[in-house]
């Protein structure tokens, strides 16, 4: 699949009366063939639901710029103590949507990361994309997308991709989600201002298979366990 253009990856609906309604349905390579008028169209209440309720808390309490910004899919946004795990940073603001992909957050980034002006974003996302057919290289590339529009942006921001994780319930993907972490952290090699924070390996069993006792019962969402490994991993990233 060829590099996505910015055109269509961030080609968002118009606000209606000061709130922004977005969707968009996870796209098949068919959809992605259609133009981005009609690809993007369609609404999806689960997205639309999520940038409600993202909206309607920055009403009650805007946060203050130079944050850090979690973003992502069900692993951000089951992280039910998130905030309070990372006490020690000012300003932590956790904006995950269930089921999301990172072709979703790169489509959202102006929704999702850019308003908030953090100094750090830690994303978590390509799990999903795998699981609905993204290559590797695609997954690489929609990471690549979402870099380079924040960057262009906020070019001062630090960028954290956290490691996809060995799910159980996906065992068959693990070769991909191999691949995917090691393309996108060679490539958070040659630029400053990216991190790769490998919490993959360090979720693996002495044989190489996922630890299962950091998972809740469905053995793809992590329990308080799972959390707090990935706490730690992540706190000494964020140091300043």
């Amino acid at each position: 699949m060829p590099m996505l253009s910015l055109r269509s990856v961030l080609y968002l609906p118009l606000a209606v009366a000061g709130l922004v309604v977005i969707g968009f349905l996870a796209p098949t390579h068919a959809q992605d063939a259609r133009p981005p008028e009609l690809a993007t169209a369609a609404v999806d209440a689960r997205w639309h639901a999520s940038l409600e309720a993202f909206a309607a808390a920055d009403l009650r309490q805007a946060p203050l710029p130079g944050g850090v910004l979690f973003v992502g899919s069900s692993s951000i946004r089951l992280w039910n103590d998130l905030e309070t795990s990372f006490a020690d940073q000012p300003v932590v603001i956790k904006r995950g949507f269930g089921g999301s992909q990172l072709l979703d957050c790169v489509k959202l980034v102006n929704r999702l990361v850019l308003p908030y002006k953090p100094r750090m974003v830690v994303v978590y996302a390509g799990e999903n994309d795998i699981a609905e057919g993204a290559s590797p290289q695609e997954v690489l590339e929609r990471f690549t997308a979402f870099v380079q529009t924040v960057k262009a942006d906020l070019p001062n921001s630090r960028i954290a991709f956290v490691s996809i994780k060995p799910s159980p319930s996906r065992a068959g993907l693990l070769p991909l989600v191999r691949e995917a972490n090691e393309l996108i952290r060679a490539y958070s090699q040659t630029e400053p201002q990216l991190e790769f924070i490998d919490v993959y390996s360090l979720m693996l069993d002495a044989n190489g298979q996922p630890r299962g006792e950091l998972f809740s019962s469905d053995r793809l969402h992590l329990n308080a366990e799972g959390y707090a490994l990935w706490q730690r991993v992540i706190a000494a990233h964020l140091k300043v």
